[in-house]
This record gives C-alpha cells, structure tokens and sequence, in this order.
C-alpha cells in the first residue's frame, strides 16, 4: 500500500510540474506575441518636445521601466546593447526611427524608419519600412549601417555621417514642430 501511495504521490507531482511548465510555456509566447504586436499608427506621434530628451535625441516609450533603459543606453552610448521593442527616436521631427522584434526588419534589427508629414492638426506618415528614404534622398539605414555596435542608432562618434545641420539649426527645427501648443 506505502508503495502504491508512493507511485501515485510521484505521478501527482509530475503532473503538477507539467502544469507549471505549461504555464510557464504560455506566459513566455504571450509575452512574445505582446513584443510581436507594436503597431505605430500616426497617432504614435506627437509633439516631439513631449518626448524624453537626451543631448539633442528625443526619446520615448510606452512603459517607463523600458523607457528608462532606452534612455540609459543612449545617453552612455552603451555598445552592443538592442534597444527594448517599442523604443521611438527623433532628432527631426518630420523622422523618426521606431524598434521593432527583430524578425520584422532582420535586416535593420527591427528598426523602422518614418519620414513624416506635419501639421498643426497632427501627422501623416509620409513613408515607412527599412527602406524610407531621409530629407537627403538617402535611405535611411544607408547612414545608420555604420552603427551597428550601436544598435544602428546614429550619434556623435557612433560611425554615421554627420547629419548637414548644426546643433542650433536642429534646436530650431524640434522649437518649430507645428504638433506643439504655442506657449
């Protein structure tokens, strides 16, 4: 009897081990599934000043946490380090960069590229994908390929080339984004 109890108690046990790496199991796909599922639609974008700004980069993020870590990965221009899913990037306000899980856009790790219109009733994406073409008529990953330690996001000592516009002139390009409230 001990040993028909014993039998019995160990198959109990699997069977509630199974249960628990089942649920373990779903967990993980969904939370893939949620990565896998970012949609950026126009009202994605907004007034670039209400994003986080680091140098002259604004950033944002819909969970604070990863909004936290974007930030700390390019404000110390952490080397071979992704970006969390769901990362935006602006440093005009009429581009944009956006991550994505890596197997949307293999090519450029998951990032996809915006070429906006604006106005002051909001913003139409002009074009996007891994192949949108910047205000200089160059695809955009064209510049960012050299990053790629970086997690192709261009800076200052990353490997792109310089964008043409000083840091002034990009000052007044974000002042003069027409989705701001005027003061």
């Amino acid at each position: 009897m001990r040993r028909l109890i014993t039998i019995v108690s160990r198959i109990s046990g699997l069977g509630c081990m199974r249960a628990v790496v089942a649920v373990a199991m779903g967990l993980s796909m969904s939370s893939s599934l949620y990565a896998a599922d970012l949609t950026v639609s126009e009202s994605s974008f907004g007034c670039i000043r209400d994003w986080t700004k680091v140098r002259n980069t604004y950033i944002k993020h819909a969970d604070p946490d990863k909004l936290k870590e974007a930030v700390r990965i390019f404000k110390n221009s952490v080397p071979d380090k992704e970006y969390p899913v769901g990362t935006f990037l602006q440093l005009l306000p009429d581009e944009a960069m956006v991550k994505h899980p890596r197997q949307t856009f293999p090519e450029t790790n998951g990032w996809e590229f915006f070429h906006l219109d604006l106005s002051a009733q909001g913003t139409k994406i002009r074009t996007r994908g891994d192949q949108t073409v910047n205000f200089q008529g160059v695809k955009c990953f064209s510049c960012h390929q050299p990053a790629v330690k970086y997690d192709f996001v261009c800076e200052k000592g990353h490997g792109c080339a310089p964008v043409p516009l000083d840091d002034q002139k990009i000052a007044e390009l974000q002042a003069a984004d027409p989705r701001c409230k005027k003061n």
